[in-house]
């Protein structure tokens, strides 16, 4: 039996970029998941079912035979993109190579016209599927006297251009519109900061397309994915919860917007 879901686990492993990563994404103590992964000892029911939950595995089915294992969960062929979306795929495929060391997650922070003064963090998780580096991007933020309430989930695609990532999101629902973040690093061998520009649309009833600098600061591997999360929200420009460098970094100016009264009657 430990044999049997070492193997699997193992398996299930090998297809991302870094067991660190997912220690942190499941919320188990490394040195207690090494010995999952060596056959030394097996998970507690609470963390079996974690595990299965992260890879999306009944179970029971952890601890069938490797080989029918690996049958069942080895990844197919991706389809071929429709031809009108093959242009725009391929700048995206093949971009974990490139990518690899930005790997993880991070605080992204910025304006926008639905938090006027203040700095909204949203959380941001690059990782890797078949070759293409995919970002989970989840904005969480309150108004103190409960006026404004937020919580969006975007995914999206990143690719490696000129020096810079560019990142193209999408919301999980399909009412808010695609955004577009290009970022650099600081220095070319430093990447705890990165800036750059973000495009995007406000949450608010205005919809309003803006634009805004934005810093994203690389979290710590030992911070949970759960930690993180809570770390979101909107914040006060002068607030001791942001870290010095990057409000320095993202300045003072207020995000470019665009209201719908800007357009002069016809």
């Amino acid at each position: 039996m430990h044999t049997d879901f070492s193997s699997n686990l193992r398996f299930l492993c090998a297809e991302a970029p870094s067991i660190a990563q997912i220690c942190r994404d499941i919320g188990l103590n490394r040195q207690q998941f090494n010995r999952y992964l060596s056959g030394k000892g097996l998970p507690s029911a609470h963390n079996l079912r974690r595990i299965a939950r992260h890879f999306a595995v009944p179970e029971a089915e952890l601890f069938s035979d490797p080989a029918a294992f690996a049958a069942r969960h080895r990844p197919r062929p991706t389809p071929p993109l429709p031809a009108p979306l093959l242009h725009l795929g391929q700048g995206f495929a093949d971009q974990a190579r490139l990518l690899r060391r930005f790997l993880g997650s991070y605080h992204a922070y910025y304006r926008t016209p639905t938090w006027p003064g203040q700095v909204l963090r949203s959380l941001v998780r690059l990782k890797e599927i078949d070759g293409y580096v995919v970002s989970h991007t989840f904005e969480r933020a309150r108004a103190r006297d409960g006026s404004i309430r937020q919580r969006s989930a975007y995914r999206g695609l990143v690719a490696a251009r000129g020096g810079r990532l560019c990142l193209c999101e999408r919301p999980r629902n399909e009412v808010g519109a695609i955004s577009e973040t290009i970022l650099m690093p600081e220095h070319p061998h430093q990447i705890s900061y990165l800036q750059g520009l973000t495009l995007g649309v406000s949450a608010g009833a205005s919809r309003r397309p803006f634009s805004s600098r934005t810093v994203w600061l690389r979290l710590e591997e030992k911070l949970t994915a759960r930690a993180a999360l809570a770390a979101t929200g909107a914040f006060a420009q002068d607030s001791a919860r942001l870290d010095p460098k990057v409000r320095r970094l993202l300045g003072e100016d207020a995000p470019l917007s665009l209201a719908p009264e800007a357009f002069p009657p016809s």
